[in-house]
């Protein structure tokens, strides 16, 4: 599936959130409900992957930049924020 195409939301789900199919979670973006996302100050980041090895939905990447948060399955849980020992990731409010 390429970038340009369309995931389905959550809400596409089939009905009781069954897996029909194995490996197909990346197929719906999971990460519309959230009511907070978390925001990376990259100045403050040393790349140290707590909030990747405590991310429960797999939703950090690390890149050349740095860290980035991938928002299509970020769920606004805020653990990322939570274990960052430098408080580089801070949590606001979600504006749609």
């Amino acid at each position: 599936m390429s970038k340009e195409e369309k995931k389905p939301g959550w809400k596409e789900l089939p009905p009781g959130a069954v897996v029909t199919e194995p490996g197909s979670s990346r197929k719906y973006k999971t990460g519309d409900w959230r009511a907070f996302r978390p925001v990376v100050e990259s100045d403050k980041c040393v790349n140290c992957l707590l909030c990747w090895v405590y991310c429960p939905d797999a939703a950090i990447v690390r890149n050349e930049k740095g860290v980035e948060i991938n928002y299509d399955y970020c769920k606004g849980c805020g653990i990322c924020a939570k274990e960052c020992p430098r408080l580089a990731i801070k949590m606001m409010e979600e504006k749609k």
